[in-house]
């Protein structure tokens, strides 16, 4: 598995299809409170999308996705004509309502989000603006205007394991925008950028495939084909924190997955993370996390949703 793939799976990031719905003629759609991260997505028609903590609307082509990164509300407002607005409520229960009989000449909208643990913050809300635009023309486009078709298609037919359907496309979605977000725009320092730096994957991979070892920088310099201070500025620039730092955050990261999804003991996760005791490993644990590895792995299991 490569890193990006790993670190999606750790964070258990997921996309989710909300609404969808066809409109002509002059048409505007409204949603109100804080969901981490939304999707809406252009597929066919324009609009302008609107949020508190922008200074002007972005403008949605056919084919763009729009991610909205922990905005209050959103207004997308879209059409032409003399006609009065229609108002829009996308989060509908059917989403096949308006889709499977749509005109050739509605735009059509489906809206999304993306759920993610406690952990998923520092893939995602740290690297993402507070709206983040996806053109058509990106260079993974190809692929999420395919994917976006499955996805509308599942969505309107209704066929018989289309929900499973739907969530398949909906993660693929997900995974394609993140890919031409990246290709499109500079990122902030943090783990999504460091993932997709050329120069330092052979020590990030290397340190994503044996966690538990005691690396030493010279080591992951050598491998990044880097003198121990430049690849050190280099990747500090990258990941926010020196490399050592940025291992045992990931260290952390797989304990609270092991804590989440198997019932090891404390101690066979401490060796398995390369630490000598329980007892610095819960040290280590409880600073990262503000908890005890035990009263973590009781409180997930008491309320599964704090993840």
């Amino acid at each position: 598995m490569d890193e990006f793939s790993e670190v999606f799976d750790v964070v258990e990031a997921r996309g989710q299809v909300t609404g969808a719905f066809a409109a002509r003629g002059r048409w505007v759609a409204r949603s109100f409170g804080r969901t981490p991260l939304k999707l809406t997505v252009m597929v066919r028609g324009r609009a302008r999308l609107s949020a508190d903590g922008l200074d002007a609307p972005v403008h949605l082509d056919e084919g763009d996705v729009a991610i909205a990164n922990g905005r209050s509300w959103l207004e997308l407002e879209g059409g032409s004509g003399d006609g009065p607005i229609r108002e829009i409520e996308p989060e509908i229960t059917d989403l096949t309502d308006g889709l499977r009989d749509a005109a050739p000449d509605c735009d059509l909208v489906v809206g999304g989000r993306v759920l993610f643990n406690r952990a998923g913050e520092d893939l995602l809300l740290q690297a993402l603006p507070p709206v983040g635009h996806v053109r058509a023309s990106a260079t993974e486009a190809p692929r999420l205007r395919t994917i976006v078709g499955q996805l509308v298609d599942e969505v309107s037919a209704a066929r018989p394991g289309s929900g499973f359907a739907v969530r398949q496309y909906a993660q693929l979605l997900l995974l394609e925008v993140l890919r031409a977000y990246i290709g499109q725009a500079p990122l902030p320092p943090g783990r999504l950028r460091v993932l997709t730096d050329i120069r330092l994957r052979p020590a990030v991979s290397r340190m994503h495939a044996d966690p538990a070892r005691f690396w030493k920088l010279e080591e992951l310099a050598h491998a990044a084909a880097m003198s121990r201070t430049t690849f050190t500025e280099r990747f500090r620039a990258a990941a926010g924190v020196p490399p050592l730092a940025y291992l045992n955050s990931w260290r952390m990261l797989l304990a609270q997955r092991a804590l989440r999804d198997n019932d090891a003991r404390i101690g066979t996760i401490a060796t398995s993370l390369g630490y000598t005791s329980e007892s610095a490993f819960s040290t280590a644990f409880k600073r990262e996390t503000g908890e005890s590895p035990l009263r973590y792995r009781a409180r997930l299991r008491d309320n599964p949703s704090t993840t």
